[in-house]
Parts: structure tokens; sequence; C-alpha cells
């Protein structure tokens, strides 16, 4: 991984040589003989957003002004070219101007990248930037998805087979491909964007899920990068724990999903601290349970949120959902219009009748077209299955066995470190320049293990 790195060791901590992050309980030796790849994700605020004070003007952009903009890109840029990731997921990578991009595209490209880039959609003046390592990876497909939504969010899914002589992984028989995705959600401005974000990441994973399909791919690792503009407490994080993803960052310092407050990535345009930027990992035999129960649980999941913060009781949020309200049950036309009191659906980025149809059905589990006490219980208000993963045979749907079936690359997480280092203690330095994000780099280790049959 490029020039020698000495490892000071420090039972339990991470050794920064060289602006280097790199697993401390590792040797020089075994780190030879275990090679590992690198993946960084970083929005480094494009200079259409970052604002300044120029002039006592405190609209002003940093656009504006050639040399400040220059001068902090060209500090984005030697950071990342001495961190020398094996994955370069940027956001907020300012594409409408020629002169940054040609910079980037120069930089990157003379330190031995293969660079993608993706404008958001409707001319909005930034995008994504993902740039791999040659001597690392082998590009086999790329593929862009334009969320045509609200935001004009984007994401890019790369499939990538690994090109260096990963040793513990070297096999004919063992497949060494990844899919990479980086992406941008929306800002939550306001609850009814709640929805719209819990949908781009649907978009994400079903986009994901066909082309595995199309391509007739067993389940291949998925890192998921970028800024997801939400927190661990969100139901974005929670609809990605659902479907098997772990967060890498949490992983290599053993947070549970309580840990929500030890670290932060973000100073947001309120003042508000947060950790929102992730670098999702999935691993061949992870998957948990079907997209589409995920996506329904997640729905209902904010459904409930939104009830309990109007401070409704579950006798009372029962009482909100009928149409009828000297009846028994809850109606589809009373469900439809607590969707629509909610903010779910309304408007033209919330649930489409299809969606809002297609979560009935779930709901009414005796088929009878109305909900009773015990069906709103069972699946909006406390689910039973939520923590339960869907089943998931030892032969695929040609009945062989997995056992006989091909071995593929999978990764653990031996490190991540954010920067700057209070980022790891849940502050933010007020001397930080470089964005109003934290870079996240997660160091992974290659294991070899079977192929978890593909849910579908």
């Amino acid at each position: 991984m490029g020039k020698e790195r000495r490892v000071i060791k420090n039972k339990g901590r991470i050794s920064r040589i060289g602006s280097y992050a790199i697993s401390s309980s590792m040797s020089m030796r075994d780190h030879r003989q275990q090679p590992c790849i690198t993946c960084t994700t970083f929005n480094i605020l494009a200079p259409i957003y970052k604002r300044l004070n120029l002039n006592n003007n405190k609209n002003s952009r940093e656009s504006d002004c050639r040399a400040y903009w220059l001068a902090r890109n060209h500090r984005i840029l030697d950071s990342l070219l001495r961190e020398r990731s094996s994955i370069i997921c940027l956001q907020e990578f300012w594409s409408g101007n020629e002169e940054l991009v040609n910079m980037y595209e120069k930089r990157l490209g003379d330190a031995g990248y293969i660079n993608f880039q993706l404008p958001r959609t409707n001319n909005r003046g930034d995008g994504l930037l993902t740039a791999i390592r040659k001597d690392y990876f082998r590009v086999i497909n790329y593929r862009e998805v334009h969320f045509n939504d609200f935001g004009d969010r984007v994401a890019q899914l790369l499939h990538v087979e690994l090109d260096a002589p990963f040793s513990p992984c070297r096999n004919n028989d063992t497949c060494q491909e990844i899919l990479i995705v980086n992406t941008h959600l929306l800002f939550p401005h306001d609850s009814s964007l709640c929805i719209v974000r819990l949908h781009q990441v649907y978009k994400i994973l079903q986009h994901v899920e066909s082309y595995q399909k199309e391509c007739k791919l067993s389940p291949r690792p998925i890192i998921l990068c970028g800024d997801w503009n939400g927190s661990k407490r969100g139901h974005v994080y929670k609809f990605l724990r659902s479907q098997g993803f772990v967060s890498s960052y949490d992983a290599a310092h053993q947070y549970t999903d309580a840990d929500a407050h030890k670290w932060v990535s973000h100073r947001n345009h309120r003042g508000n601290i947060c950790g929102v930027d992730f670098i999702w990992l999935l691993n061949p035999n992870g998957y948990c349970k079907l997209l589409k129960t995920s996506w329904s649980e997640a729905v209902f999941d904010m459904f409930k949120y939104l009830l309990r913060r109007a401070s409704l009781t579950e006798e009372d949020a029962f009482a909100f959902l009928k149409a009828d309200k000297d009846g028994d049950c809850i109606t589809y036309v009373g469900f439809c219009d607590a969707l629509r009191q909610l903010k779910l659906t309304g408007h033209r980025h919330g649930l489409c009748a299809e969606e809002t149809k297609d979560l009935w059905l779930q709901a009414d589990i005796d088929g009878s077209g109305l909900l009773d006490y015990k069906e709103f219980q069972q699946r909006i208000w406390n689910p039973a299955s939520a923590e339960q993963k869907d089943e998931i045979t030892n032969e695929d749907e040609d009945g062989i066995p997995r056992d006989r079936q091909e071995q593929t690359i999978g990764f653990s997480v031996e490190n991540a470190v954010l920067f700057p280092p209070e980022a790891e203690k849940g502050r933010w330095p007020e001397n930080y320049s470089l964005s109003d994000h934290a870079r996240l780099t997660v160091v992974f280790s290659p294991i070899r293990m079977p192929c978890s049959q593909a849910i579908s």
C-alpha cells in the first residue's frame, strides 16, 4: 500500500504515523503478509455553500474568491494524497467549476487513481467524486443513480475486483469483487423530508439488489460511503442496520447503537455537531431480511415515532387512526388520512398510492380489510417481527447447497479514524478549516467466506 509504514504498538489504540491511520495491533510483518484496503469518505464543502464574511458581507460565498477555494482544495488534496486510501469517496464536489474539476482530475490521476464524477441533477453545482486506486482494483462496471426527488440527490455504484495479491483470499475459487456506493442524502430541513431520506436509501439498496440480479451475482461485500445527514438515532440508521449493514467506525471502536454521543463528524449550518458520515459494510454472510420487509418496518417505525411525538399513547394512536371514531377497527380511509396528517403522504415526495396500499396490506394480517387492535399492535405499535431475521435456507433457488457454491471475499474492520481527532471525542475544534465535515478513513482486512444466499 505505497510506502512502508512504521507502526508503534499501543494496545487497543490507533497510531497515526505520517498521517496514516493503521492498526496498531498489527506488526509490520503481519501487515505485509495480510495487506489491507483503506476507504475514505469526506464531504469537502463545496465553495458555493461555504459562507465567508468578506468586506462585511456575511452572505459572501467562498466561490466568489478564487484564492480562498483554490488554497483550501489544494490542502484537501494534500491530505488525501498523504493518506492514499484505496477508495476515496467525496461529497459536495464542486462539479460546476471546470478549474477545480481539472485540478482534482490531474492530481488524483497523477497519483494513480481512476476517477468517477457525478453532478447532482438540475445543475445544482455540486456532486460526487469517487476515486479508485488502479493498482488495487479493476473496475468491472459503473452505474449512476438519480433519485429525481426533492434536493436532486444522486449516488454512484462501482463494481470492482481486487487486483492486488491479497494473500488470505488468493484462490481460484474465491470471488474478489466488491460493490462500492458513494452518496449524499438530503438534509432533514423539516419532518416531511424524513420519508424522502428513507426513500433515497431504499432506492440505493433496490438499485444494488437489481444490479446483482441483472448480473446474476451471488452476494458481494457492499461498502456504502457518504454523508447520510442523519445520526445513529435516526430512521436511516435503523433501516440500514436491519439489512445487516455495520457502521465500520463503530465496529472498530466497539461502540453500540447507544453510543451516538461518543463521536461527531459534522458541524451543520445550525451550529449543531453530530455524527452523520458513515462507511457501512455488509458482508456476503450478513444479509438479514427481505429488503421490502425492512422498508415496511422502517416506515411503520417512522409512523409510530410521529404518533408518539404528537404525545399520543398506544390507545390514543389507535383512536387517531380510526376514520369512524365509534368503530372498533381502523379502515383504509382512516389509515390514509393519518398518513396524510403526519405528512408521510399528500405531497409530491411522500409515499405514493402504491406504497401506501402495500403498507396497508402488510398491516392487515388477516386480509379482512380492517385493522383491529391486535393487528395495530403487531404491525405498527409494537411489531413482533422487528428483530427477527427472514429465514435463509441452506440451498439456493436451484437447490444447490451453498457449501458447494463459490467462496467470496469479505472484510473485517481493522481500524477507523476521524480527522480532526477531536471529533473522536465528540468535540469540534474551532481551528479546523478544511471543511464542516470530518474525514473518515476505515481500514479493512480481506477474509474468505462462503456466500450467503441472495435474498430476493
